[in-house]
C-alpha cells in the first residue's frame, strides 16, 4: 500500500478549515473556564477523521461517476486511476471505524457515565456527520450534485463543530454562541463556493448541478460577498453583546485577507485562476478562528 496516495486523497491542507470551529467553541468554553485540554484533542481528532472520511468518499464519488476526468487544479486519485474505487472504498469504512472509536472515546471524556441521554446524542450526531459526508458524493441522491452541499457546510462546519464543541466542555447552550457559529458556517461555505466557482464548467459537463451551476457565475460571485460580509457581522454582533476590551476586535484581522479575496473574485474573468485563492480563504477562516478566540481570553 502506497501511504503517499492515500495522504495526498485525504488532502490534509483541507484540515485547518475543518477544525477552525473546534477551535472557537474551545476558546469560547475556555472564556468561561470550562477549558478541558483531553476533549479538546479528542474534538479535534474526530474531526480530522470526519474530515479525512468526506474527503476520501469526494475523491471515490467523483471519480467513478467522472466528475474528475477534467477537473481544474489538483488531481483526484480515483479518478487518475492512482487508487482504485474498491481501494478507496476500503479506505473509507477504516477511516468511519477510527474515526468512530475517537468519538466514542470523546463522548465518554465529557460526559462520563452520568449524561446517558447527551452520550446518545452526541453518538447519533456523530453518525450523521459521517452519512452526510459520504452522501456529499457517493451514491444515485448525492446532494453535492443537487446543489445542497452549502447547506452541508454550514451545519457540520459552523453549527455543529462550533456549538457542539462548546457544549462538549460546559453542558449547556448559550445562544449568543450561534454567533461566531454562524460565522464559520459563512466562511466555510465561502470556501465551497469559490471550489464550485472554479470547477463549473466541468461540474457541468459531468451533471454536478452545484449551487454555482444552478444561478451563474456571476450570481455567485455576489453570494460569495454575501456569504464574508455576512459572517463578520456576525462575529462583529457576538463581540457587541459581549464587549469587556478592546482586544475582542483582533479578529477583524481575518479580514484583511479576505478582503483583498473579494476584490479579486470582483475582476476575475478567468476561473481556473481562483484555484489559488482556496487556500487564501480557507488560512484566514483558520486565522480567524484563533484571532476571535484569543480575542476572548486575552
Amino acid at each position: 500500500m502506497d501511504v503517499k496516495k492515500y495522504l495526498q486523497a485525504a488532502r490534509l491542507r483541507t484540515l485547518p478549515l475543518s477544525l477552525s470551529g473546534i477551535v472557537v467553541g474551545s476558546f469560547l468554553a475556555a472564556s468561561q473556564n470550562l477549558f478541558d485540554w483531553k476533549i479538546c484533542v479528542l474534538a479535534l481528532l474526530t474531526t480530522v477523521g470526519f474530515q479525512v472520511v468526506s474527503n476520501f468518499a469526494n475523491d471515490y464519488g467523483d471519480g467513478v461517476k467522472g466528475t474528475d476526468d477534467h477537473r481544474v487544479g489538483e488531481k483526484r486519485l480515483v479518478a487518475s486511476g492512482a487508487i482504485s474505487p474498491n481501494q478507496m472504498n476500503t479506505a473509507i469504512w477504516i477511516a468511519t471505524i477510527l474515526t468512530l472509536v475517537v468519538a466514542l472515546l470523546l463522548i465518554y471524556s465529557a460526559f462520563g457515565e452520568d449524561d446517558f441521554g447527551y452520550s446518545i446524542l452526541f453518538f447519533l450526531l456523530g453518525i450523521a456527520s459521517i452519512a452526510a459526508a459520504i452522501k456529499y458524493t457517493v451514491g444515485k441522491s448525492a446532494y453535492g450534485y443537487s446543489g445542497f452541499g452549502d447547506v452541508f457546510v454550514f451545519l457540520f462546519f459552523g453549527l455543529l463543530s462550533v456549538v457542539g464543541s462548546y457544549f462538549l466542555f460546559t453542558k449547556h447552550i448559550d445562544f449568543t454562541v450561534f454567533f461566531p457559529a454562524i460565522s464559520v458556517g459563512l466562511l466555510s461555505a465561502a470556501v465551497l463556493n469559490l471550489n464550485n466557482m472554479r470547477d463549473c464548467e466541468t461540474d457541468k459537463k459531468a451533471g454536478k448541478n452545484t449551487l454555482v451551476v444552478k444561478i451563474g457565475i456571476e450570481f455567485a460571485k455576489y453570494y460569495q460577498y454575501c456569504l464574508i460580509i455576512t459572517s463578520f457581522l456576525f462575529a462583529l454582533l457576538y463581540v457587541v453583546v459581549h464587549f469587556q476590551k478592546t482586544v475582542q476586535f483582533l479578529f477583524v484581522l481575518a479580514y484583511i485577507p479576505l478582503l483583498k479575496h473579494l476584490v479579486f473574485v470582483v475582476h476575475n474573468k478567468v476561473v481556473s485562476q481562483l484555484d489559488g485563492e482556496l487556500k487564501k480563504v480557507a488560512l484566514s477562516t483558520f486565522l480567524f478562528a484563533v484571532l476571535f478566540g484569543l480575542g476572548q481570553i486575552l
